[in-house]
């Protein structure tokens, strides 16, 4: 199993997995696990990484139907800016591969945020660490995981 799902088994937290077949040939990989799953896109969040600039990187964690809002991301992280991180050093940072890239058992802990929209929902969908498997969760659960916190950083 992946990293993210050993940890969450590690900690005793509820979670469910949810798996189909990866289409290699799918431009979007969180609308394609929506679509796949039968998932409302504001229920299924994509894990992404963007660098801040004062050199950190930080994990953000939002719906697939929305966009990482980078200023909005820059003022919760107590940075000026921040640009997305491009795929080589989110693989590297995370362990993942881009489209498989989950917010628990990542390398290392990095600053993470939670859009606030997750707040009002009783479970979420993230990656479980490889294209094509998700888990399910309660997003207070993957704040206590990651040490991750809500902020509003999603826009339409």
């Amino acid at each position: 199993m992946t990293p993210a799902v050993k940890q969450l088994e590690k900690a005793g937290i509820a979670f469910t997995l949810a798996e189909y077949a990866h289409d290699a040939r799918s431009p979007a990989y969180g609308e394609e696990a929506a679509r796949a799953l039968a998932l409302p896109t504001d229920e299924v969040f994509k894990t992404l990484l963007a660098r801040l600039d004062d050199g950190r990187l930080a994990v953000a964690i939002v719906p697939v139907s929305h966009q990482l809002d980078l200023k909005a991301l820059a003022r919760a992280a107590n940075a000026r800016k921040a640009r997305m991180a491009d795929a080589d050093e989110a693989q590297r940072a995370t362990g993942y591969v881009v489209g498989g890239i989950s917010p628990l058992g990542q390398k290392r802990r990095l600053a993470t945020f939670l859009d606030a929209s997750a707040d009002a929902l009783a479970t979420i969908h993230v990656s479980g660490g490889r294209r094509g498997l998700e888990i399910c969760l309660a997003p207070d659960a993957l704040l206590k995981l990651t040490g991750g916190r809500l902020a509003s950083i999603a826009r339409d």
